[in-house]
């Protein structure tokens, strides 16, 4: 084929050279009508060489201008295989598709890795640090920061001021744990930074996964195994003393003497005394590890927060506090164990009532909403409020800001919460009240509802 195209070039160049010889010629012997005809013959085969070179010089820049702006879609025509023209065709063919080719496996691998890093928890994005931009984020950032576009990473600044701090003064390299607000309350975060400069500029990759399940899963194992050694400790040491002083009290109420004797009867009663509060104390601590697993029905959500408002209608009447029931469908339904949830509400609003006490309108409301597939039901007061210190501890163990609490009930009701797959968190500002959010996976109709008690 390579041999047959040359011969054909080559014998045009050849008629060409003839014709220019002849023409010549014609024109030294005085044969001009001859000349005219040669002279004809020659600029006809001229015009077709260089109009066929000049054809695929055109050629070859409109291919090069469509590479430059990435366009393999052009298919060339070709007739034969004899020409030049037709074989340079068939070549630039033969690239496009495997352009094409390259680019639909590039295509298939970006949403083949674009679909797994969108399954992940963790959110991501992608940003360049000199202007800001940010070129992409995943599926679980938008989620969990509720940001369904950002252009700018300093639009993030606006609706997350924490989560911009962290990321923008947080050096790349290393990682941290952080506390930020998001679509689930305050959570814990390991936040891991990069950045890589190529010659388009440098670049930004943040991951921050939520790691707050996993550390209140392991600070609930640890305060168990904690409770438990502490609550068997303290139920062997104290329960001999309790009895003892308890015979030591009876037999000496019948005795009468000296003031020395009141003393000890006075002693031995105080020992009593304290040693059954430590006993109750230590009781109380056995209920987180006690929690029941839950008997889950299906419960109309207004009549829940209605038996809770029965519960505590005369506690609320005697605190001269005003109580709203806010549930605007009145078709939520919750599915959970009715005596359980109607327990950490009770607790919750037990607390509402003793933050509102010394205010001079003491309000509480109980909000009960659909929200991005996840039902809430969130109790609000306008109490003190707590600083960012006391938030961080409410759940703990043993730690309680009353004079007569025992730290058990928010530690409870957080457990019982996990055992529902939901969680617990609070939202507070000193001097504006607080708020306790339950959040709960929403249960489709049609439905089967609990019996009210």
């Amino acid at each position: 084929m390579v041999s047959r195209a040359v011969l054909w070039y080559f014998v045009r160049v050849m008629l060409l050279c003839a014709a220019a010889v002849a023409c010549g010629y014609f024109v030294s012997i005085a044969h001009y009508l001859y000349a005219a005809v040669a002279g004809t013959v020659v600029v006809g085969l001229g015009y077709g060489v260089i109009s066929g070179y000049f054809s695929l010089i055109e050629q070859l820049e409109e291919f090069a201008e469509a590479v430059k702006y990435r366009d393999f879609t052009r298919r060339y025509v070709v007739k034969g295989n004899h020409r030049v023209q037709d074989r340079l065709f068939a070549a630039y063919n033969q690239i496009n598709k495997v352009y094409r080719d390259v680019r639909l496996e590039k295509e298939a691998q970006h949403e083949y890795l674009n679909r797994i890093v969108n399954m992940l928890d963790s959110g991501i994005i992608f940003y360049r640090v000199d202007t800001g931009e940010v070129l992409w984020i995943n599926e679980s950032f938008k989620h969990l920061f509720q940001v369904p576009h950002l252009g700018q990473i300093s639009g993030l600044k606006k609706r997350h001021p924490e989560l911009f701090d962290k990321t923008m003064g947080f050096p790349a390299g290393q990682q941290e744990v952080a506390t930020v607000s998001s679509s689930e309350g305050k959570i814990k975060l390991l936040i891991s930074l990069s950045e890589f400069e190529t010659k388009e500029g440098r670049f930004r990759l943040g991951v921050y996964q939520n790691i707050n399940d996993a550390i209140d899963e392991t600070e609930t194992q640890a305060w168990h195994k904690l409770l438990r050694v502490l609550t068997h400790e303290i139920m062997n040491s104290i329960g001999p003393i309790s009895s003892l002083a308890e015979t030591l009290h009876n037999r000496m109420a019948r005795w009468e003497g000296s003031e020395e004797i009141e003393d000890v009867k006075e002693g031995v009663s105080t020992i009593k005394r304290r040693s059954e509060g430590l006993i109750q104390f230590a009781n109380s601590y056995r209920l987180i590890n006690r929690v029941d697993q839950p008997d889950f029905s299906n419960i109309l959500i207004v009549q829940l927060l209605e038996n809770v408002y029965q519960l505590l209608e005369p506690t609320l009447l005697k605190k001269n506090v005003k109580l709203d029931i806010i549930a605007k469908d009145t078709r939520l339904v919750l599915r959970a164990d009715l005596s359980l949830i109607e327990q950490v509400l009770v607790n919750l609003l037990l607390n509402a009532i003793e933050a509102v006490k010394d205010e001079p309108r003491p309000y509480i409301r109980i909000q009960a909403l659909e929200e991005q597939g996840k039902l809430l039901v969130k109790v609000v007061d306008n109490g003190v409020g707590m600083t960012a210190d006391i938030q961080e501890q409410i759940f703990t163990p043993f730690f309680t800001t009353k004079k007569s609490g025992t730290g058990v009930g928010l530690t409870l009701s957080k457990q019982i919460m996990r055992l529902h797959k939901g969680s617990l968190y609070v939202e507070s500002e000193v001097g504006r009240g607080s708020t306790f959010v339950l959040q709960f996976a929403a249960v489709p109709a049609p439905f089967s509802l609990a019996s009210p008690r």
